[in-house]
């Protein structure tokens, strides 16, 4: 007999909405051909990996050695784990030590270490909503409690709303910067503002929560935007990170997690991180990808057809009537159910699914009457979908 909790959320008509869109756009791609059905439903880059990237392959192949496939350290290869450090540094303006980077499987093994590293029984994790949808099973799998705080009518970072909800049980909180799925960059101000709430709570308190920085779409801006440094504001900050959106490599499962080197307990996180990776199962991170993602992890990346298409799929929503928040990177448009649907997003991505349309509603990530709109798909996609959207509308 399986779990109880497991058989609950499965049968449960919000868990696993994306993966489940997704899987009907492919039957739906087969029945009607690929040309009529518009699936926006997985956030999943068509861009091809860079050329650097390619090369590294080829050149990680070429290179094979004996035991090239054996077991490294837990933590991975020192020369990976260097080359993340360096990247770390630089877009943290701090000098990170390769010692406090572990080789993950993905962002999803990265964060499922970090909490598993992290939480005692009981703890709270906060999420500002809308979120990432399976924060709450991350968090639920190693005996946390999430606590979603409210943002503001822009989606913006609410510090006084997070200030509201710690307690001597908050162990961390999830910022996610871009945001999937609304696509807001958190401000300068708005993390500021978050690591003063902090700073005074764990003063009060005598626990720190640690900021953990969900990045896998960092690189991914607009108009040049760039997102927040946290470790030079805040000394309890932890990176979980990976290649699956910036380098288009979601399928390899390549990912880290960095430790803010000013950190007091630095060098205990690093261990029960490292040991967290072991136990979960996952023993080290894919070592091919390792090895290839230490010779490209810089390299140069355009991403001006994300957005480009930004501003196709919002044409698109103009066009239908719809209402949307503009993305500010990513490649996720976060749009609001019209207002006859009486904020049943379930109801009608249900209903887009009779004109061809897969999108993920809302009440997924915590933002009930709104659905999500991966536009990482094929530019003919967005254009075709012009007079379904229409319909579906209307």
């Amino acid at each position: 007999m399986i779990s109880n909790s497991i058989k609950s959320l499965v049968e449960s008509p919000s868990s696993g909405v994306i993966r489940k869109m997704f899987e009907e756009g492919a039957a739906l791609k087969k029945k009607y051909g690929a040309d009529k059905v518009y699936d926006f439903s997985l956030g999943n880059p068509d861009l091809d990996p860079p050329e650097k990237v390619k090369e590294a392959i080829v050149e990680v192949c070429k290179a094979e050695s004996h035991l090239c496939h054996s077991y490294m350290p837990n933590a991975g290869y020192p020369e990976a784990r260097a080359a993340m450090a360096k990247k770390t540094s630089l877009e943290q303006g701090v000098d990170v030590p390769f010692e406090n980077v572990v080789m993950q499987v993905g962002a999803a093994g990265a964060l499922n270490s970090i909490l598993k590293a992290l939480l005692n029984p009981g703890d709270e994790v906060i999420v500002p909503t809308p979120y990432f949808v399976e924060y709450d099973h991350y968090i639920h799998n190693h005996g946390g409690e999430i606590v979603r705080a409210k943002t503001n009518d822009d989606f913006s970072l609410n510090a006084k709303n997070i200030e509201a909800l710690l307690n001597e049980k908050t162990a961390a909180i999830i910022i996610n910067s871009p945001n999937n799925p609304t696509g807001r960059i958190y401000s300068e101000k708005e993390i500021d503002g978050l690591c003063a709430v902090l700073k005074a709570h764990g003063k009060k308190a005598g626990r720190y929560p640690y900021i953990i920085c969900d990045e896998p779409y960092r690189a991914i801006t607009y108009n040049g935007a760039k997102v927040a440094a946290v470790f030079p504001k805040y000394e309890y900050s932890i990176i979980g990170t990976s290649f699956a959106k910036n380098l288009s490599l979601p399928g390899e499962r390549i990912g880290y997690a960095a430790v803010n080197p000013a950190c007091p307990e630095a060098k205990d996180l690093v261990a029960a991180i490292i040991f967290a990776t072991r136990i979960l199962g996952y023993v080290n991170a894919p070592a091919f990808f390792q090895k290839v993602i230490t010779k490209s992890w810089d390299a140069v990346c355009d991403y001006s057809l994300y957005e480009k298409r930004c501003k196709e799929i919002c044409q698109v929503m103009d066009y239908a009537g719809l209402k949307y928040v503009k993305p500010e990177g990513a490649f996720y448009l976060w749009v609001k159910c019209p207002d006859k649907w009486n904020d049943d997003d379930l109801a009608f991505v249900n209903h887009m699914k009779d004109f061809n349309i897969l999108c993920a509603p809302g009440s997924g990530f915590g933002g009930k009457g709104w659905f999500r709109i991966a536009y990482c798909c094929s530019e003919q996609t967005i254009l075709n979908s012009r007079e379904a959207f229409k319909k579906a509308v209307e």
